[in-house]
Order: C-alpha cells, then structure tokens, then sequence
C-alpha cells in the first residue's frame, strides 16, 4: 500500500509540531515531522534505537552530545543509541524532516536530564 501523509497515523508532539507514521513497526520506525519556527523537542537519548534525522525542507539545529549541528535541506545526521540530542528549529520558516529509528525508538527514549 502507498503510504503518504495523508493516510499516515498522525500524531501532535511538543508544541503543535506534526509527526507521520510512515513505518511503525518493531523493527523500523520512519517518521516525517513538521516543527513549526522557534520549536524544539527536550533533550534526550535513546537506549537501543540508531537515529538517522534527514532534513526535507528548512534549516534545523541538532544537538548531538553536547555539539550544535547546522542540518540545512536534504542533509542529515546519524545518532547512535545512548547519545544525548535535541532537534531545535531557531529559524522563522517550518523545518520537515525525517526520523529513521532502528529498532523503533517507542518507549526507549530517556530524558537527558534524568540521566
């Protein structure tokens, strides 16, 4: 079956930031979110999930062990489990991106601060 945002099980995250179930499995999860400008998601690091964040449209900001990272249009960046991040978008315009996660990173994610 064609998967597209349109059929995709939507959901709400953070502060009226969209995401996309594209793949939702045990294995694979791949998500397509929006973040709207001056929006960011809390820091955190995943136990078992590899990450790979690939930017679709906009300029987004990536904090990867205690590192900014600058992720301009179809670029990205991998984040192997166990390492603290936080995707920020301190632009004026929407950043849409992709989140690849092996094996899904549902309820795996360890807030960075409790750490």
């Amino acid at each position: 079956m064609k998967i597209t945002k349109q059929n995709a099980e939507h959901y709400i995250w953070g502060d009226h930031c969209d995401g996309w179930h594209l793949v939702k499995n045990q294995d694979l999860s791949v998500i397509q979110e929006r973040m709207l400008p001056h929006t960011s998601e809390v820091r955190h690091f995943h136990q078992y999930a590899r990450q790979f964040f690939f930017i679709l449209k906009g300029t987004a900001t990536m904090e990867v062990g205690g590192q900014k990272i600058r992720l301009h249009s179809q670029e990205g960046i991998e984040v192997p489990p166990l390492t603290p991040h936080q995707m920020l978008n301190e632009s004026d315009e929407e950043v849409e991106f992709l989140v690849v996660s092996q094996p899904h990173s549902h309820g795996d994610r360890v807030l960075a601060d409790e750490f």
